[in-house]
């Protein structure tokens, strides 16, 4: 389900949840965690294609920011999860939040939000969670997230600027410092 789930995610519509900031992050260069998935999830096209997406974006916007990427040994590693829902079911696409990090956790609390709703109709939701941690203290300085509407038909191009745009509100407020 997961893979189908991401193989069809882009982004509509607008709302945040789930923000831990503990100020100014103080860095030059990120790297992302190291994908956890195993080699016949990660050689699935679609599922490679938007994790280069997310990645891609939250490049773009720490870059701007003056975060260099970085393949290894970043001052600040950035890990992400992407939970797809509707109301009654939620898949959690952690491929790239790593070892010894309770995503099915984060995954409950974003289905509660996205459920805890009296609409009783049916909607499709995509939240992306997007983690800093200092890679040598590995304390989380930063949790940022945006839920969406689910478009599943969109066409790339569509599906890369949705995902850019919620990239951007998600990290809109963080701060670095050099």
């Amino acid at each position: 389900m997961g893979l189908l789930l991401i193989g069809g995610l882009a982004f509509a519509g607008c709302s945040s949840t789930m923000k831990v900031d503990s100020g100014p992050i103080k860095a030059s260069t990120f790297n992302f965690v190291q994908n956890k998935a195993s080699e016949s999830l990660t050689a699935e096209p679609s599922r490679q294609a938007i994790h280069a997406m997310i990645q891609d974006s939250i490049t773009s916007n720490l870059s701007s920011k003056g975060l260099n990427r970085v393949n290894s040994g970043g001052q600040v590693t950035v890990a992400y999860l992407v939970v797809v829902g509707n109301n009654v079911s939620t898949a959690t696409i952690d491929d790239y939040f790593g070892f010894g990090r309770d995503s099915s956790d984060v995954g409950d609390k974003v289905h509660k939000s996205q459920t805890g709703s009296s609409n009783p109709n049916y909607f499709e939701a995509g939240t992306l969670v997007i983690d800093i941690i200092d890679s040598k203290t590995f304390k989380l300085l930063k949790r940022a997230s945006v839920s969406k509407s689910v478009l599943r038909t969109a066409p790339a191009n569509v599906r890369k600027e949705n995902i850019q745009q919620a990239v951007n509100e998600a990290l809109n407020d963080l701060r670095v410092t050099h």
